[in-house]
């Protein structure tokens, strides 16, 4: 085998490589849904994943990993969709407890009454 490239001979193609951005975006989309870093990861899932699809798109003789870059992106839209909706039930809990809290601390300083006519 030799190295030695004379006049006419074409080098041998480059080897695609794996995006490095590609593989951080899985990984941060994984952490994200199992619960270590839910929601930093996804969003760092959502950057790096589009990052390494822009760089495998504009240069794919170089670049692999499309599809890991597609997984991280979508893993890191379910944990946003997940956490959104966690904060959203969170909001409804603590306006439902905290209501109740404080007709509870209405009801026992006298307040109450002044609310009968408000619901009837």
């Amino acid at each position: 085998m030799s190295y030695y490239q004379g006049p006419g001979q074409v080098p041998p193609p480059a080897a695609q490589q794996t995006h490095t951005m590609a593989i951080v975006s899985l990984i941060f989309g994984i952490l994200g849904l199992v619960g270590v870093c839910p929601g930093l990861g996804s969003i760092i899932a959502l950057i790096t994943g589009n990052m390494a699809q822009g760089d495998i798109r504009r240069d794919p003789s170089r670049y692999s990993g499309d599809g890991l870059a597609k997984g991280g992106i979508i893993l890191g839209w379910i944990g946003v969709g997940l956490m959104v909706c966690g904060l959203c039930g969170f909001v409804v809990w603590l306006l439902a407890f905290g209501g109740l809290a404080v007709i509870g601390s209405m009801s026992q300083s006298g307040w109450l009454p002044l609310l009968n006519g408000f619901w009837a």
